[in-house]
């Protein structure tokens, strides 16, 4: 007898004005199946899950769960028929604690003390340790996500989607959470996943579906190619290879020294006596778990979190008690992490989100006037440069997919010409092309003369790009040591918190 697939479309298809998101496709995943859905920033692998989801309603074609008819009217629905989602973007009120958002996305939320209970207890079994108490807002990105994942795992679902889960988790966290996923797998449930990580989807998924411009181009068992060849099926053709030739070192541009900074919460991270060079033409890698402060980090190098003077000299200038603005004026520009929010504003138009940092560098406010002409050249020559797929600048950011905004903020920050760019996780979230063309573009942007800082999660990502690699931890910065020849152990002593095991090579 064959067996029922759990979710089935057919032909199912969604417009939006002047984009065809999704055109007549059809797929199904089978019970206890971990299977991929692939494509580029844009192929159309939001809009489809979304679909499943309730959030938005096909154009046409038709959608079945367990054999029935799926039409939910709206995510609630989706969720009583045994649909779960973890998002990419956060769907997570700051304000709230833990447990009370996570008793927002159930139906019968059990009394608050069994319910933070059962928090406790999944997240410990599944080796995503949460406190039901603590409030979202002082949470990192990387704990962020554990609270999407706890949140979609306490509803027992029949299928489970999943967005880019663990672009912010370490190796360690992923490897556990794909442990939970073959459980429940293993129980019958059907998981819908996405990611970019090539590896990551050769190692646990069990089929794949490719999208390429909003339809299917193909379907396999991943673990039978290369991640170069599921590349390939995705963009069409041959994935570029990051060219690092052509750099070389000059003159220190940033100096930090004896950097300490309380933490600006009572969950957050205290910076402790950082110091660091950087030269120009080079790329310093900067790696740690989530929640050891790197978003400190950035915010002490962009100007949000000023510090005592002679901590942050550029080009022998003192920044430290300079904010943002006179930062960006002088050439030290950064991009965050939370790129819907925090580097972008999600109503805003990208026109307007242009402005947000652009502004004092390219000279498109004068005398308190916007040229707003001036910021629409500035984001439609990102737009182009970056290949973000979007209608056009009057778009609003929200409306992307988060691999094409990550690809529009950085874009806006290296069409700027920074003498030093600081950017936290870089490609979290991009398709492996767009991935190599955001590297290259920071290798290009250190070929030029400026500095680069990055600090990231991805330690293949830190081993392409850096010359030099320091470890964050707890809010300690180790000393540089080269990235050539760096093994993972010691990677991983240096993560742990092994600090005065390396010489100072600066």
């Amino acid at each position: 007898m064959t067996e029922t697939p759990v979710f089935r479309a057919e032909g199912v298809g969604k417009s939006y004005p002047g984009v065809r998101a999704n055109d007549d496709v059809s797929f199904h995943v089978m019970p206890g199946e971990i299977h991929a859905l692939l494509g580029e920033n844009g192929a159309g692998k939001s809009t489809l899950v979304k679909m499943i989801y309730g959030l938005v309603r096909p154009d046409d074609g038709r959608m079945t769960l367990g054999g029935a008819l799926h039409a939910p009217a709206d995510p609630r629905a989706a969720r009583a028929s045994g649909v779960a989602m973890v998002f990419q973007h956060f769907s997570l009120f700051d304000a709230l604690t833990v447990a009370e958002n996570i008793a927002l996305g159930m139906e019968n939320p059990p009394p608050r003390r069994e319910l933070a209970a059962r928090i406790t207890r999944v997240s410990h079994d599944f080796g995503l340790p949460l406190n039901p108490a603590r409030r979202i807002v002082t949470l990192s990105a990387g704990e962020r996500q554990r609270v999407e994942i706890i949140r979609c795992l306490l509803q027992d679902p029949r299928l489970l989607i999943m967005d880019e889960p663990t672009s912010v988790l370490t190796p360690q966290e992923a490897e556990l959470l794909f442990a939970t996923l073959r459980k429940l797998a293993a129980q019958g449930t059907a998981i819908l996943y996405i990611s970019h990580k090539l590896d990551e989807i050769r190692a646990h998924c069990d089929r794949a579906t490719i999208l390429r411009h909003g339809r299917v181009v193909d379907s396999c068992d991943p673990r039978a190619h290369s991640a170069r060849d599921l590349a390939a099926m995705m963009v069409g053709g041959q994935m570029r290879v990051v060219d690092r030739s052509g750099r070389q070192a000059g003159d220190v541009l940033l100096r930090v020294a004896g950097l300490s900074q309380p933490a600006p919460n009572a969950e957050g991270t205290a910076l402790k006596d950082i110091a660091l060079t950087l030269r120009a033409g080079e790329i310093l890698g900067i790696g740690g778990v989530a929640g050891n402060g790197q978003e400190e980090l950035l915010a002490a190098l962009s100007g949000e979190a000023p510090s005592a003077p002679g901590t942050v000299t550029l080009e022998g200038a003192d920044l430290s008690r300079e904010g943002p603005d006179p930062r960006r004026r002088a050439g030290l520009l950064a991009a965050p992490e939370d790129r819907l929010g925090h580097a972008a504003v999600p109503d805003f138009s990208l026109t307007e989100n242009t402005l947000l940092t652009a502004g004092p560098r390219r000279g498109l406010v004068r005398r308190g006037l916007i040229d707003h002409a001036g910021a629409r050249r500035f984001a439609e020559e990102v737009i182009t440069a970056f290949d973000v797929r979007t209608p056009g600048p009057h778009v609003a950011a929200r409306a992307l997919s988060g691999g094409n905004l990550q690809k529009f903020v950085i874009g806006r920050e290296v069409l700027q010409a920074p003498r030093v760019l600081v950017v936290n996780q870089p490609t979290w979230g991009v398709d492996a092309g767009a991935a190599a063309a955001v590297r290259q573009s920071l290798l290009d942007l250190a070929r030029q003369g400026a500095g680069v800082i990055v600090i990231s999660q991805d330690l293949d990502e830190l081993l392409e790009l850096s010359d030099r690699f320091c470890a964050l931890n707890e809010g300690r910065l180790s000393l540089p040591v080269p990235t050539e020849g760096l093994t993972l152990d010691r990677i991983g002593l240096m993560l742990g918190g092994a600090h005065g095991m390396e010489e100072a090579r600066i």
